[in-house]
């Protein structure tokens, strides 16, 4: 069920539908392309025919939104059982999700909203992990998730909290840096030491992203847009954290005012720099 590996210094491109045509056309040089699980769930249709198209030139890793794993809810079994579907037909590289929940009571918020960072918590987690696990056959990658309120009642850091979930239960880690950027911003918290809460032995991928930074509201406040250019401040933390774990399958996502396709093969180019001069750089 699992294709072949994603080299660790390959660098890919989230992959949206105004771009579909142009990458079929061109055929552009990047390291893989990862889409929304959900967003190719009907059993066939143009969607499906892309992938199937792609994935004989391109590893393709599927990255699902709405799973919404740390719900109080037992998981959508409709939604589980099309994802095996799915994971079946493709056999991606790597499948993941993110360490949130966005649905209760049959209700879904379209968001991916923060757990509070508990015993509790974790331990519905790694059950929700094991069970997505089970269910597909194969480990899974779970993402970190930018935050904009924290829970007064948690007893762990994020990164203990991550850490110890994929001890547990067996999962591996996507780290998003930009979240790390994000979450360290808006909540006062020291990045580096969140890079060196993580083990790198759990990190199976890593995500960059752009956003957005809004003043006004008694500090500044950065939200995860995905709607421009990674930020310096990334960067610099990417390269931290590829000294720490090394080069790692790494993905450029941009969902929101799309550019040309060029700039993100431009981003990508980016990503590749810093990760040759990190990669065999001590921590």
């Amino acid at each position: 069920m699992q294709g072949s590996p994603i080299p660790a210094m390959a660098v890919g491109v989230g992959l949206r539908a105004p771009h579909h045509d142009w990458v079929m056309d061109e055929r552009p040089s990047v390291g893989f392309f990862e889409v929304h699980s959900e967003n190719f769930f009907a059993p066939g249709g143009p969607g499906r025919e892309l992938l199937d198209n792609l994935r004989e030139d391109y590893p393709i890793s599927l990255h699902g939104v709405g799973l919404s794993l740390g719900s109080a809810d037992a998981l959508d079994a409709a939604h589980l059982a099309q994802l095996a579907c799915l994971v079946a037909r493709v056999q991606p590289a790597l499948v993941s999700e993110h360490v949130c929940w966005g649905a209760y009571a049959g209700r879904h918020y379209n968001d991916l909203l923060p757990l509070p960072y508990t015993e509790e918590a974790l331990d519905l987690m790694v059950q929700r992990v094991q069970q997505v696990q089970e269910t597909l056959g194969r480990t899974i990658l779970v993402e970190n998730v930018s935050s904009y309120i924290q829970f007064t009642h948690s007893t762990l850091h994020e990164w203990e909290f991550l850490a110890e979930l994929a001890r547990r239960s067996g999962c591996g880690l996507l780290l998003d840096v930009n979240n790390v950027h994000v979450n360290s911003v808006n909540h006062g918290f020291d990045a580096h030491a969140f890079l060196a809460g993580i083990p790198g032995s759990a990190v199976g991928e890593m995500h960059l992203a752009g956003f957005t930074r809004k003043h006004g509201l008694g500090g500044d406040l950065l939200i995860d847009s995905h709607n421009r250019r990674v930020d310096e401040a990334v960067w610099t933390l990417y390269a931290e954290a590829v000294r720490r774990f090394g080069a790692r399958p790494t993905l450029v996502e941009w969902d929101q005012d799309l550019p040309d396709f060029e700039v993100l093969l431009d981003e990508a180019r980016m990503a590749t720099e810093h990760m040759h001069a990190n990669a065999t750089l001590p921590a």
